[in-house]
């Protein structure tokens, strides 16, 4: 297994199967995960935006990383989504999946009031706090209430179990000036949002992103060409794979996910009510996607 203190490449956002019980499909779940891994992917993500963790209960959530530790078997590093609105909880969850065997934690803040910039520190610090994980920080305004700003991101990182940034935000230009704040002290991580080529240039060192789930050999493909500088080659292969991104912002990300993996042979189930499953137009703008870029 890779060093999980030194993390790179292509970390997929593990999608959470759901039978027609509600419980978590383990089954189906580890043979993703086993699909996943046999692609060569460099990482494994459960509990992301894609593993719709905001709608699983800490039974639910238990059980997902239960089952891609046990799955993963040290083969790569595990790195189990913590969040919730109050801190108690947080460090609760990256206790607990700790004591399963998870290698790392990705650190996501939620929030119903508004929280100070003080406050979403204190949180992203409790949670480092309480265990010796390497943490990933993650970011995305365009969910999160209470952001991560640059100056709070730049004291995070003097945190020594704070090793890497997950942005989301689809500003590149932001990501540089992180980086040029920050330096070697935080390893920077694109989203699909981003165009990960281009982040992969400025010095990023992967993607962790839920449309790898259904993209894991192209995505692979995707960043040897990068870490190899075939930039040429690789921004072909970039424009193929952005249109698979599109079509996911264009839709419920994890119903389009969930039906992405339906056509592939991984029925994970419809995306948690109140989400709606996909319609027949999405599904057809899916499978072209997957067509096109040799996914189907």
């Amino acid at each position: 297994m890779s060093d999980p203190k030194d993390l790179h490449g292509v970390i997929p956002y593990v999608a959470t199967p759901i039978d027609a019980r509600g419980n978590i499909d383990r089954k189906t779940l580890a043979r993703l995960c086993e699909h996943l891994i046999s692609q060569g992917v460099h990482g494994l993500a459960p509990l992301g935006s894609t593993g719709e963790f905001a709608y699983l209960d800490f039974a639910q959530r238990r059980a997902v990383i239960e089952t891609v530790v046990e799955t993963a078997a040290g083969r790569v590093p595990v790195i189990a989504g913590v969040a919730a609105t109050a801190t108690t909880h947080a460090t609760a969850q990256a206790k607990a999946w700790r004591d399963i065997g998870a290698d790392g934690i990705l650190a996501v803040l939620e929030a119903y009031f508004p929280i100070s910039e003080a406050g979403v520190v204190a949180y992203f610090t409790a949670i480092a706090d309480a265990t010796d994980l390497p943490v990933t920080l993650y970011t995305n305004p365009n969910f999160q209430r209470s952001d991560l700003s640059v100056p709070a991101i730049a004291a995070l990182a003097r945190h020594p179990n704070i090793r890497y940034l997950k942005d989301a935000s689809t500003n590149t230009g932001r990501l540089l000036t992180v980086m040029n704040r920050v330096g070697e002290d935080l390893g920077v991580f694109a989203a699909s949002s981003h165009v990960t080529t281009a982040v992969m240039l400025i010095g990023g060192r992967g993607w962790m992103a839920g449309p790898s789930c259904i993209v894991p050999r192209q995505s692979v493909r995707l960043y040897d060409l990068c870490r190899a500088g075939n930039w040429n080659e690789a921004m072909a292969l970039q424009r193929d794979l952005w249109a698979v991104n599109e079509v996911f912002a264009r839709y419920n990300l994890a119903g389009a996910i969930k039906a992405g993996l339906a056509m592939q042979g991984f029925d994970c189930g419809d995306p948690i009510a109140p989400q709606a499953p996909l319609g027949p137009e999405a599904l057809a703008d899916i499978r072209t996607a997957l067509v096109r870029v040799g996914a189907l």
